[in-house]
């Protein structure tokens, strides 16, 4: 299964919409629900994070039986120093994306923490581009089956 979703820098209002429809889509498959909550976590903060920082981005999404592989690429700043990035509580959000609740800082280290795996890509003025798996397996380590 795969899905598409376009992501509008700036639209709070929309923001977590995508995260959402697939956290239904797993849902309805039966996929154990600590997993669907790490991966609903992982999407929920890769969207905002393209909602805060960028212009606009897509977050594809492709789910077979054993993974849910999802990819994020964003047009925008891109992030200057992806070390610094990673650290809890570092951020670069502005003064009004702060007031809204957003920009804590714990963005990226939520996301790495709440996948198997994770690869973080930027280039300073060009974009983002996160990678991220999630195994789908069951607390004894059997596959589901979708």
């Amino acid at each position: 299964m795969q899905f598409e979703y376009d992501i509008q820098g700036g639209d709070f209002s929309s923001a977590g919409k995508a995260s959402s429809d697939i956290k239904k889509v797993l849902k309805q498959l039966n996929i154990d629900p600590q997993i669907i909550r790490r991966i609903a976590i992982a999407l929920y903060e890769a969207e905002v994070n393209v909602v805060a920082h960028a212009y606009r981005g897509v977050m594809k999404v492709d789910l077979d039986a054993q993974k849910i592989k999802i990819v994020l690429e964003d047009e925008g700043p891109g992030i200057e120093n992806i070390e610094k990035a990673m650290q809890e509580g570092f951020s670069t959000a502005s003064d009004e994306v702060r007031q809204m609740g957003f920009g804590a800082g714990m963005g990226l280290p939520n996301i790495k923490r709440n996948t198997d795996e994770m690869l973080l890509t930027s280039v300073p003025g060009k974009g983002t581009r996160l990678e991220l798996i999630v195994r789908l397996q069951t607390s004894d380590n059997r596959h589901q089956t979708l």
